[in-house]
């Protein structure tokens, strides 16, 4: 056999040995699967590494005269010092800065303060749906608020108003809140005194088209919990 075909081989007998490892853990107790969770993760790497890996002759050989060449690559590789933890660590960090950027981005989005034609007419249809979905999430996050901190009949308005306002900032959250107000001013279970300041609010244009409006309209909670 020439270099290719013996890597072909060892490839071959590396995964049949990993079938019957596979085959051998599906017969364990739930305990034990995890117990070789490890292995079984990094076994299946060093088959997948091995099917497009060339060794040279002389080590495709080598490894075939092994009776478990899957096996033995496995314990080499665990007495390695590896940056595993190093890049498990980065990861982390990473994965955090780019929450809290998004976060604080989010919080910083402008309100696009046009309707959907004229956004359409000047080119700034991007700023005006990118508003919109911040809008959407903002009325998402009040009812969320609502829900998660009403309880015994009564509504822990600080908690409520707090979290929105981490995510959101005040302009945002008073927008969505007015317009809520507004589209609900027969409803006897909004104050006046709400309904006086909702109009005090200035809103984004809808240019005869309210459609946008409604949808940002907090409606998965009674109405009078929307009174902040």
């Amino acid at each position: 056999m020439n270099s290719n075909e013996k890597n072909t081989v060892l490839y071959e007998k590396m995964a049949a040995e990993q079938d019957i490892f596979r085959d051998w853990l599906k017969s364990q107790s739930p305990e034990e699967v995890l117990n070789h969770a490890y292995e079984y993760t990094v076994r299946e790497d060093i088959v997948m590494a091995m099917e497009v890996l060339e060794l040279t002759d002389a080590q495709a050989q080598a490894l075939l005269d092994s009776p478990s060449p899957l096996a033995d690559v496995y314990r080499h590789f665990e007495k390695l010092e590896t940056g595993y933890m190093d890049v498990i660590r980065e990861s982390i960090e990473e994965r955090a800065n780019e929450m809290h950027r998004a976060k604080e981005e989010q919080r910083a989005a402008p309100i696009y303060p046009h309707s959907a034609a004229y956004a359409s007419e000047h080119g700034e249809m991007a700023q005006y749906r990118a508003s919109l979905q911040v809008s959407l999430a903002c009325k998402e996050a009040i009812e969320q608020a609502i829900n998660a901190h009403y309880g015994d009949n009564r509504l822990n308005t600080e908690a409520a108003v707090k979290e929105v306002l981490e995510q959101f900032g005040p302009e945002r959250m008073q927008v969505i809140l007015a317009n809520t107000v507004l589209k609900k001013e027969h409803d006897g279970r909004i104050s006046r005194d709400n309904k006086a300041w909702a109009k005090t609010i200035p809103m984004p244009e809808d240019g005869g088209d309210p459609r946008h409006s409604y949808v940002l309209v907090v409606d998965k909670v009674n109405p009078g919990l929307t009174d902040l």
